[in-house]
């Protein structure tokens, strides 16, 4: 018996965790969840030690992707990232990874002890959007960094731009060095119609969010390992450690059932969608001046679920307060709306709808350019600045010290400094010239945490 069906058939009286006892009566909003809610009660399987329905719907979920094996995951993208890394990197070592890479790849450096060496793709010169990691790009640091143990890349990004991830396994795999992809936007990827997922084209490690695109519920992800450069067990190991001891069933048998729909049904989902899609783009031919970006010279592929749209005026907030249409991000002159599986032709025609209404009243996008953007120098790893004191200075007088904390811009959402980095006058001008548009990740705007140690740059 399923999971699924094995919790909905539970009828004996509750003594143990969790608090809420299944009263579904007395707590109406836990309805639908707390039904199936439990604890690691007997005759029930445990995804920290999958035995029984966890263990097939993993090997299900290797199946259906092309893996060696799957970790089935309730702690999100992130706890995949993290016991990657840490598996791989336990004690320190030098990872290659993108710089425009999710926060928790720089956390997992951290948390690791690795020194970060980085990949820097070039930015769409109109919006700013970074574009493909070059195989080549990969290579060359490889050689140039012969100590790195890891690499990772995103793919794809967060606005859709999909990167050569067989090139690029193909890459690591001469050098021996072992690649993760951060697909969390991408677990749709490998569908027909839709680009081909990296867990297929080599990489060692591949992380996915299903609950981003898939119909599965916030915080389920799934980490696949394909055997040879890394060992499966430690990244189970870390896997566990990260993991909460007590995993949610509800968001499992999430897992177990958004699976299983794949496998039955993932064909004709996603033909429905890119139908839906194709007929969306079609009639977005008619936009002026709302526009929607169709990549650059640059990009390898892009994902058609992410909808970019390029506007000159408050596009997000008109689609909210008028049409009641949220976006998944939308700041300046680009706004981003996501698409998933459970998107129709009905509710992608809302979207075309609202965007027809607004077209003739907002300004077009006028590009105005991407200034370039040079790394800082690294005087010391991540995890060694962050475990330092230091001083609050006014980014105006930071100039020559080390930060001890990050500064992310948005957009493009890279970060301009890292812990350990220099303040230097590229890093002040990136400051000066989102005003408004970035923050620090601790201190807010006009603040910098900086640590002052000599030393030779790393």
């Amino acid at each position: 018996m399923a999971l699924f069906e094995k919790l909905s058939a539970i009828d004996t009286l509750p003594m143990h965790m969790p608090g809420h006892k299944r009263n579904v009566a007395a707590y109406p909003w836990l309805s639908g969840l707390a039904e199936r809610d439990i604890t690691e009660i007997e005759g029930f399987d445990n995804l920290n030690d999958p035995e029984a329905e966890f263990k097939i719907m993993e090997r299900a979920a290797a199946r259906f992707w092309g893996a060696s094996e799957s970790v089935a995951l309730v702690g999100g993208s992130t706890l995949g990232i993290l016991a990657s890394v840490l598996s791989v990197l336990e004690g320190g070592g030098e990872l290659l990874m993108c710089r425009g890479s999710h926060r928790c790849v720089y956390h997992a450096a951290q948390l690791a002890k690795a020194r970060t060496r980085y990949l820097t793709p070039k930015a769409d010169p109109e919006t700013g959007v970074p574009l493909s990691v070059e195989p080549g790009e990969v290579a060359a640091a490889l050689d140039r960094y012969p100590e790195v143990r890891l690499v990772c890349v995103t793919s794809p990004t967060y606005e859709g731009v999909v990167s050569d991830t067989e090139a690029i396994a193909g890459e690591c795999r001469k050098r021996g060095v072992p690649l993760l992809v951060d697909q969390a936007h991408g677990a749709h990827l490998g569908l027909p119609g839709f680009p081909e997922s990296a867990v297929r084209h080599g990489a060692d490690l591949v992380v996915q969010s299903l609950h981003k695109t898939l119909p599965s519920l916030t915080q389920t992800a799934i980490l696949h390992i394909n055997a040879g450069a890394v060992d499966p067990e430690k990244v189970r190991r870390y896997a566990g450690m990260l993991q909460s001891s007590s995993p949610s069933y509800p968001l499992s048998v999430s897992i177990e059932k958004c699976v299983e729909y794949l496998v039955r049904h993932g064909t004709e989902a996603a033909r429905r969608w890119l139908e839906a899609l194709a007929s969306f783009r079609a009639g977005a031919e008619r936009l002026e001046n709302i526009r929607l970006w169709r990549g650059s010279e640059g990009v390898f592929e892009l994902d058609p679920s992410k909808l970019l749209l390029t506007a000159g005026g408050d596009l997000g907030g008109a689609l909210r307060s008028r049409f009641k249409i949220e976006p998944e991000y939308a700041h300046g002159p680009l706004t981003l709306c996501m698409t998933g599986m459970g998107d129709t032709e009905e509710s992608l025609d809302r979207l075309l709808r609202a965007l027809l209404a607004l077209d003739g009243e907002l300004p077009p996008f006028e590009p105005v350019g991407t200034p370039g953007f040079a790394l800082p120098e690294q005087r010391v790893a991540i995890h060694e600045a962050m475990a330092m004191p230091g001083t609050l200075l006014p980014v105006s007088e930071a100039l020559g010290h080390t930060s001890g904390e990050y500064a992310w811009a948005y957009p493009p959402g890279v970060p301009c400094l890292v812990p350990g980095e220099i303040v230097d006058e590229g890093v002040v001008g990136t400051l000066k010239r989102t005003a408004g548009l970035h923050f620090t990740y601790k201190h807010g705007p006009d603040l910098i945490f900086c640590v002052d140690l000599p030393g030779k740059m790393v």
